[in-house]
């Protein structure tokens, strides 16, 4: 479903407040049924590479200085020889001025909106940004920074958790400079393939808009890797217009809180962008980007990250599947579980904490209400798998008791 349109409010896309924040106000007072384990954080627990500590040691006096906006030279070369590992695509990516340094993906998400409402410059006062729904509520942030009007398309189960490209009105799309949409899919951990990722390029080159490809969770697999935007590009044409992709250490590495990441993809608007970031951005330290050439230089410790959130999966599948049916996603460390059957998905996670004290997120927290009051992820709710094992089977144990019991 396609937002209706409305008269423009700006920051009519945003929400009162963060999923936690409401989570918070949703269990005030409330008394867990057993002792408490949260699993509504999407925060990293496992250990951090071991070499970051010793990087970090013998860089520190890259903290002296201003780090250039366009990061280091050993930065840019590393994250474009990583992408072309990866993606397999044959030194495409120009790492002079096909990569940029970010504050953790974040930060880009949320201020590449500007640039790319300013270099299109389409005459609107308000041009559509397109964005999934459910959605990492900092594509709403980024509508709004822009001073543009957000466009949320449904992300449900018959799409595989997509943007619905059949949905979209060739008007909006001219109207549209920004399109945001995450693979791995962020909750649900569904993954798009290259015919769809060349589809949506195409639009972007009919009707003058960039996709802003976040692939954060792009290494956080079960057993096949997720194809990439660039990957998608590099067997269309070789180019890579129109596409920004984002991607950063905090899932693959576990380092949330070193807060570096990057965008790469169409030189001609990161140039122009690299040059807007010259006067607004904060710069990358360059100890941290160090500590990314490491980390993007080794597998070994993205492997056993890998090994350790399939093993979680492995175990929820144990006890949750016969109830709930398959629940191990394609990729991410998120279980999406469709509750509906045990009622919405607020009232199923007050249930949870209040009877076997476990902390989950309700979907609908993480997406908009439709024009027509429905909402995507009202059956929905999402567990995340960072706690340790022996945690996390204890709560899947505990989940797997309670569905049984009221089924």
């Amino acid at each position: 479903m396609v937002a209706s349109q409305q008269a423009y409010k700006r920051g009519a896309s945003l929400p009162s407040s963060n999923p936690f924040q409401r989570l918070a106000e949703l269990l005030d007072g409330e008394s867990p049924g057993l002792d408490p384990i949260v699993m509504t954080i999407g925060e990293p627990q496992h250990a951090i590479p071991a070499f970051t500590a010793e990087v970090l040691a013998e860089n520190m006096d890259g903290f002296r200085r201003y780090p250039p906006i366009s990061g280091s030279p050993e930065f840019r070369a590393t994250v474009a020889a990583w992408l072309d590992r990866r993606y397999g695509l044959d030194g495409l990516v120009d790492p002079e001025h096909g990569v940029l340094p970010l504050n953790g993906s974040r930060e880009g998400l949320s201020f590449g909106a500007i640039s790319a409402r300013d270099q299109l410059d389409k005459g609107l006062d308000h041009p559509v940004v397109i964005l999934p729904n459910p959605f990492y509520q900092t594509y709403a942030a980024a509508a709004h920074v822009a001073d543009a009007r957000a466009v949320l398309l449904d992300a449900v189960a018959g799409n595989n958790f997509l943007p619905d490209l059949d949905s979209l009105d060739p008007n909006l799309l001219d109207q549209t400079v920004a399109f945001y949409v995450a693979s791995p899919t962020n909750p649900e951990g569904f993954v798009a393939d290259i015919a769809y990722w060349q589809r949506l390029i195409g639009l972007a080159r009919k009707h003058r808009f960039y996709i802003f490809a976040d692939e954060c969770y792009s290494e956080i697999y079960r057993e096949t890797p997720p194809p990439g935007i660039l990957e998608a590009a590099k067997a269309m044409d070789g180019g890579f217009a129109n596409i920004i992709v984002f991607n950063s250490l905090s899932k693959r590495s576990n380092l949330a809180g070193l807060r570096c990441g990057f965008a790469a993809g169409d030189p001609e608007f990161l140039k122009k962008w690299a040059a807007f970031r010259g006067l607004a951005a904060p710069q990358v330290p360059l100890p941290a980007q160090a500590v990314a050439v490491r980390a993007y230089q080794d597998e070994a410790h993205v492997i056993e990250n890998r090994r350790l959130y399939n093993e979680k999966f492995a175990v929820a599948e144990r006890l949750l599947g016969p109830i709930l049916g398959p629940v191990t996603p394609e990729a991410g460390f998120f279980l999406w579980l469709d509750t509906g059957k045990w009622g919405d998905a607020v009232s199923v996670t007050r249930s949870l904490w209040r009877d076997i004290g476990v902390k989950v997120l309700p979907g609908s927290f993480l997406a908009s209400d439709q024009a027509d009051g429905s909402n995507p992820g009202r059956n929905y709710i999402r567990v995340g798998l960072v706690a340790q094992l022996e945690q996390a089977e204890t709560a899947l144990e505990r989940m797997a008791n309670w569905l049984g019991d009221k089924a």
